[in-house]
């Protein structure tokens, strides 16, 4: 390592933390990344499909020289969606071109495969699950972990998530409840166990909204439907509701329960899927939420602004800080606090509309009406899209 080249290390192996290790491993630069889980494998589920955006998601593959990687990988035809009425009525169907990569459909396991085996594997420690980051007086930070080991750093990088143990250093910001809560639902193998369904949903996604309540799956790239039945409660909902969610067979009968007036190929999402039933809130930092740059630390991801998934952008968001960040270090060198100054200036910026959208989505799709809300919204991107195409022509 170059003597002018901090020592930087990273608090999170998910999709932000690996992105910004391979950005900076492609420029010469090293970094050492702490991840709680012992092994790549423990989580054989790393989550559902992304939609990678051409301006961020897919700017931080190019940066990371793993184009060829990602586009061997992606599914355009995943960007095909359907919006249905609770009654079954379809109102909307949108349809991908099948060279359309503006937003590319991949998995998250995949995409994070690909990173990690990118990476120079003595650059990931696994089994570091951080207790406490400590400021040091020379603007380093002291990383003390769960096995009783601890390590130094010149520059520590918070990408470990929502929950995150070195937010503390920057921020006393701590996730707040949006007023949805998820119940996370999955097909395996629907195109073999269930047909009809596979039929309705296609290639992409499907909304199904209205009563303050919403169905919606999306289909991965390994033939498994993952449903996400939302409802706009208080934060302690999922606790007080009496759902048993681990017993399937109760929690399939107690969910159908609340939505006895909706269509029965829409409720078929839960009334055939499989065991594994995962209650989710879903959380957000203060939207707008930044602060004062700090001596040796930062944020990336959910650690620096948690969001709702209503507009698309978290995952893409981490890469996109990932890189900035990176190109912050790399063009600073020898110099943590400029490179931390520059990437959060920019990324604070770039955040708050998105932290705007997100919240505001949620409202409008978690709603009374909210089929005719997220209608609405399409029509007004269609006006957006063809006032663009005139201004190209």
């Amino acid at each position: 390592m170059n003597p002018t080249t901090p020592r930087i290390a990273i608090v999170g192996g998910g999709l932000g933390g690996l992105t910004l290790a391979r950005v900076l491993q492609v420029h010469g630069i090293e970094a050492t990344i702490y991840e709680a889980d012992t092994t790549r494998y423990v989580r054989p589920s790393q989550g559902g499909t992304l939609d990678m955006h051409e301006e961020s998601g897919q700017r931080a593959i190019q940066e990371a020289g793993l184009t060829a990687e990602f586009r061997a990988a992606v599914r355009p035809e995943g960007q095909d969606m359907k919006l249905f009425d609770k009654h079954g009525t379809l109102l909307c169907e949108q349809v991908a071109e099948e060279d359309d990569l503006d937003r590319p459909e991949i998995d998250r396991g995949v995409l994070r495969d690909i990173l990690l085996d990118s990476l120079d594997p003595d650059s990931i420690r696994w089994g570091k699950y951080l207790k406490e980051a400590i400021p040091l007086r020379d603007g380093r930070n002291e990383l003390h972990f769960a096995d009783g080991t601890f390590a130094t750093c010149d520059l520590l990088v918070g990408a470990d998530g929502a929950w995150s143990h070195v937010r503390p250093l920057v921020t006393d910001a701590e996730p707040e409840h949006s007023g949805v809560n998820f119940i996370e639902l999955g097909i395996t193998d629907v195109d073999g166990t269930q047909p009809d369904l596979a039929e309705l949903i296609g290639r992409g996604s499907l909304y199904a909204l209205g009563d303050n309540k919403g169905i919606m799956p999306q289909r991965n790239g390994d033939g498994r439907i993952r449903t996400y039945v939302a409802f706009r409660t208080g934060e302690d909902w999922l606790t007080a509701c009496g759902i048993p969610f681990d017993r399937p067979d109760e929690a399939r009968a107690a969910m159908l329960g609340y939505f006895t007036d909706w269509a029965p190929q829409l409720t078929d999402l839960i009334r055939h899927c499989d065991d594994t039933i995962v209650p989710r809130p879903i959380m957000q930092l203060p939207v707008g939420l930044a602060w004062q740059s700090k001596s040796g630390v930062t944020l990336i991801g959910d650690a620096a602004h948690l969001m709702s998934p209503f507009a698309g952008a978290g995952a893409n968001l981490a890469l996109l800080d990932a890189t900035e960040l990176a190109l912050a270090v790399i063009n600073n060198p020898g110099d943590p606090a400029a490179a931390i100054e520059t990437y959060e200036k920019a990324m604070h910026e770039y955040v708050l509309p998105m932290a705007e959208i997100a919240s505001h989505h949620l409202d409008l799709m978690i709603s009374p009406d909210g089929d005719k809300q997220m209608l609405a919204l399409l029509a007004q991107f269609d006006d957006m899209a063809a006032e663009g195409n005139d201004a190209d022509r």
